[in-house]
């Protein structure tokens, strides 16, 4: 019998969405203890490709992840979290010892920060098994069959150079199948330096469709003399919409084929509480959202929400300001849930906080 997630009944005929990365086992000390007083951790999972799976599922879109977890108890119990979430997982490989030698699922601990103490993450994921498989044997065409959307990162290509070389031929190949493909930079500090993964994610521009962020990419003012600088450089984290649109027009001139850019600008003003708004380029316009400040529970996994949202909104066909708006307002929930994923199955409770609506639904 095939998996079918129950709710895309009613919805036939809906885009099928595919996406490739790690999942990871995360440990969390409770009540927003530091690691070194802690004396027990939270187990739960996740990872940036796997919170979009899982948050795009329970919203009703048939939804796949594709990975590599050791065949163990760690590794199943890893899929056995995402398949309860109504996410397809029959392409994950469970590896052998022979495949991934040190077979092991990668752990990250999470110390989670409140009022001016920022949250802090410590990696253990060298050497997982998503690492050291060879992704050459993969039967790329056979896996993608099928599908509409293609979503990667920037945080995979930056475990081994055979993570980095599959990411590549997944793109071109689901280009060559006329598949939507979104790509999030995602830059991660504690896994490759800053020139390495602009060097990288460059690579990826002609062959994305729907970009997440302006960074780490490669634009240079004059391609002809890159010691001329970036057309980013100088810019603030925070800019101002006409910083933003200068941005996006040069993206668009430069790579004609990315139809959309998106990019969620954050404002911190305590570890527990912060502002979201986002920018987005679409249909040759930049269109900036509505200022959104909330309290945070656990702010993990608020960008994937951020894509997830968005990515939700475009396939529903949404108009472009409740696409932009919709997607922030999926991150902002997200800050309000325990755990990486935004496990949220109401479209009306997304709707109605993009609204602004705060009232007690009965």
């Amino acid at each position: 019998m095939e998996h079918s997630n129950p709710l895309t009944k009613g919805n036939k005929g809906g885009q099928k969405f595919i996406t490739f990365g790690e999942i990871m086992l995360r440990l969390t000390p409770p009540n927003y203890e530091k690691i070194r007083a802690a004396n027990e951790f939270e187990a739960s999972y996740g990872g940036s490709e796997a919170n979009i799976a899982l948050a795009l599922a329970n919203l009703g879109v048939d939804s796949t992840f594709f990975s590599v977890v050791p065949n163990n108890s760690l590794g199943k119990s890893a899929v056995r979290m995402l398949r309860s979430n109504d996410v397809h997982c029959t392409p994950v490989i469970l590896s052998t010892p022979e495949e991934t030698p040190t077979h092991r699922l990668g752990t990250y601990y999470l110390e989670t920060g409140y009022g001016i103490r920022p949250s802090k993450v410590t990696y253990d994921r060298k050497h997982s098994a998503i690492s050291e498989f060879d992704f050459s044997k993969v039967d790329v065409n056979y896996l993608l069959d099928g599908f509409d959307w293609l979503h990667l990162s920037g945080i995979t290509p930056a475990l081994s150079q055979s993570c980095g070389d599959f990411i590549l031929t997944l793109m071109k190949a689901a280009k060559e199948k006329g598949m939507t493909v979104s790509f999030d930079g995602n830059f991660r500090s504690l896994l490759w330096s800053w020139e390495e993964a602009r060097d990288y994610c460059t690579k990826c521009l002609p062959y994305v469709d729907v970009l997440f962020g302006v960074e780490p990419y490669h634009l240079y003012k004059d391609p002809a003399d890159p010691t001329k600088g970036d057309v980013k450089d100088g810019i603030s984290r925070q800019p101002s919409w006409e910083e933003q649109d200068e941005i996006n027009q040069a993206f668009v001139a430069a790579y004609p084929n990315i139809k959309c850019i998106a990019r969620h600008v954050r404002y911190a003003h305590s570890g527990s509480e912060n502002s979201l708004m986002a920018y987005m380029w679409y249909q040759g316009h930049t269109f900036e959202s509505k200022l959104f400040t909330f309290n945070i529970l656990d702010r993990v996994g608020g960008g994937d929400a951020f894509a997830s949202g968005l990515i939700y909104a475009m396939m529903m066909n949404y108009k472009p300001m409740d696409m932009i708006n919709f997607a922030v307002a999926s991150s902002v929930i997200k800050h309000t849930i325990h755990g990486d994923g935004n496990i949220t199955d109401d479209v009306e409770s997304i709707r109605n906080l993009m609204n602004m609506n705060y009232d007690i639904k009965r």
